[in-house]
């Protein structure tokens, strides 16, 4: 038996047009892997896409791939993960079911009496493998069903059996992910070949007392700055007769520089990343650059970035990110007050920061009537234009524009 085990694919989840279709392709790309090896099917472990209703062009990439398999005679499994469904309830999975290109495992009814959620098994004609699961929604909503299952005819059910979820399990969450919702694998059903997980982007294969092969493949393509940083590129699972292999995908490489500025001036940092930019080429490369720390002087605004990024795509990068959550400065530091009222504290504010930087204009008079002036509310019958254009015009004669 040789099956392909793939999760958190979030085709077109990047807003920006070139990692968008890196992630489609890596998506196109793991596909033609399943037909290459012949695998006798595949599993899709929740979150096939990054919405519930996915754009045009992502769907259309999808079914054409799909529609390969099935003209491959490799059928689909599928599962739904929290990414998978809208408020509505409504999803593409349900359009893609009915057309036959996958297959949901998630099914069952609950027992009247017992009032337990009874899943059952798809099952595979080429292998005979038992194939079941449950879905995942947002912050862990699934947990109920989990607490409500009927695990007793799951588990005493023989031949090999497979598992699809997309829940964390608390047991094999990694540290950093420490915040995030789980549940313990003991809500599980026991005593099943393959557990097939998605939800969390890691690449993790483990076994537990009465639970072995549990399985994540990551994400298809990090979905963000940090996985990227981490993961590079994406990957999913191959099952062969008991072993278990993992198949990278690497459509771009991945390159990240960090810089420390604790201490440092903004042309300091500048001057420093622009070094080691010029000891690398970045052909087909997607660079990440991490700045952190808190600047001697001025603010983050005064690192040239463009020049930065001009200077990684000078030199062949595909695409350039910069990440400047920790890059602080001292002229802002945090501030500590106490008052409990809103004028209060914003006064404090605007003392404390306006005492740090040197402006041209009565600072504390003028932040603090602009601040008024914009928390000021529409008046009695003013249209929403009206108030937008009455607001731009008194904050024009407050600072002196076009006067």
């Amino acid at each position: 038996m040789r099956f392909a085990h793939i999760a958190d694919c979030h085709v077109g989840s990047w807003r920006d047009p070139k990692l968008r279709e890196v992630s489609i392709a890596a998506f196109e790309k793991a596909i033609d892997l399943c037909i290459e090896k012949k695998v006798d099917f595949v599993l899709i472990s929740g979150d096939l896409f990054h919405t519930a209703l996915p754009g045009i062009d992502s769907l259309k990439m999808a079914v054409k791939k799909l529609k390969e398999l099935q003209n491959n005679d490799i059928p689909v499994y599928i599962s739904a993960g929290s990414h998978d469904f809208s408020p509505s309830g409504k999803t593409i999975l349900d359009v893609l079911s009915e057309a036959k290109l996958v297959i949901n495992v998630v099914k069952g009814s609950v027992d009247e009496e017992t009032k337990k959620l009874k899943l059952r098994f798809t099952v595979d004609e080429k292998t005979g493998a038992q194939i079941t699961g449950m879905i995942g929604k947002k912050g862990m909503l699934e947990k109920t069903y989990y607490e409500n299952l009927e695990k007793a005819n799951l588990e005493k059910e023989k031949g090999f059996k497979i598992f699809m979820f997309h829940t964390a399990l608390t047991e094999l969450k990694p540290e950093e992910l420490e915040q995030m919702d789980s549940s313990p694998v003991s809500l599980l059903p026991k005593d099943f070949d393959y557990y097939a997980g998605g939800h969390v982007h890691i690449v993790e294969k483990a076994s537990l007392e009465g639970y072995k092969n549990i399985v994540y493949p990551g994400p298809l393509f990090p979905t963000n700055f940090a996985e990227l940083e981490k993961l590079e590129g994406g990957g999913f699972y191959l099952y062969e007769d008991g072993e278990i292999e993992f198949i990278p995908i690497n459509i771009k490489n991945v390159f990240s520089i960090k810089q420390v500025a604790e201490h440092k001036t903004p042309e300091e940092v500048q001057e420093e990343l622009l070094e080691k930019i010029k000891k690398h080429e970045f052909n087909n490369t997607i660079v990440l650059l991490r700045v952190f720390g808190t600047l001697k002087h001025g603010k983050s605004s005064d690192v040239d970035f463009k020049q930065i990024m001009k200077a990684c795509y000078d030199r062949g990068a595909f695409f350039v990110m910069k990440n400047t959550a920790k890059l602080t400065s001292e002229e802002f530091e945090e501030i500590k007050i106490s008052q409990d009222s809103a004028d209060a504290i914003e006064e404090n504010v605007i003392k404390e920061h306006l005492g740090q930087i040197k402006v041209s204009f009565e600072e504390e008079k003028t932040a603090k009537a602009l601040m008024d002036l914009l928390s000021s509310e529409k008046q009695e019958g003013e249209k929403v234009y009206e108030y937008n254009a009455r607001i731009k015009k008194e904050i024009d004669e407050m600072l002196g524009i076009g006067l």
